[in-house]
């Protein structure tokens, strides 16, 4: 079996630090555990996924800041990221747009691990990257699902907190729209993604 890079070490350390200090004295409990089976079910798949393919360090970097801002909404829960209510204020909305930003950087972020592992398989780099979007629409949709489900099978009383839709019935279809836009962001950098299928 192939070792992980130190770096590689080194940044699931900074993660586990960064989950542990979230984990402190959480602001709802039953929600922060309902939040983190995404946690417990990924990070390991993660890490086996970086073992079979050998993510770059960029792509390990965006992981560690997608993981850390999932963490940080699991603290508060993401309808109630205080740290987010000074943006909400500023720009005079009626709600907290953390969950927004996250599945933003769902888009932004997954793109690059996403694309490293695809193009192992699918050797034309327009084709590996539509193949990438396709990946981060099907992802966010299904996660939406699944937190759907996992309320209605775990805790339904408390579906509001952690769904957090905060009275948008269109809210599953708002967030899953941040992660495409996210990941469309990426075209812009195709000469990186060519390299990048070079480098195979």
């Amino acid at each position: 079996m192939k070792s992980l890079p130190y770096s590689h070490i080194t940044i699931y350390i900074l993660y586990l630090i960064v989950w542990a200090i979230a984990a402190i004295d959480p602001k709802y409990p039953d929600d922060w555990l309902l939040e983190n089976i995404l946690d417990f079910t990924m990070v390991p798949l993660v890490i086996w996924l970086d073992i079979k393919y050998n993510f770059s360090f960029i792509s390990m970097v965006f992981l560690l800041i997608f993981a850390s801002a999932h963490s940080l909404g699991s603290h508060y829960t993401y309808a109630e990221m205080e740290y987010f209510n000074i943006i909400t204020e500023w720009f005079g909305a009626e709600r907290n747009h953390y969950d927004r930003l996250v599945h933003f950087l769902s888009g932004l972020l997954l793109f690059h691990p996403i694309y490293e592992m695809s193009i192992t398989v699918i050797p034309r780099v327009k084709i590996a990257l539509l193949f990438t979007i396709t990946a981060i629409i099907s992802i966010s949709t299904f996660y939406e699902i699944i937190e759907w489900v996992a309320v209605l099978l775990f805790s339904p009383e408390l579906g509001m907190a952690f769904l957090g839709i905060q009275g948008d019935v269109w809210d599953a279809h708002k967030d899953t729209l941040q992660a495409i836009i996210g990941a469309l962001l990426n075209l812009l950098f195709y000469q990186h993604y060519t390299r990048v299928m070079e480098e195979q």
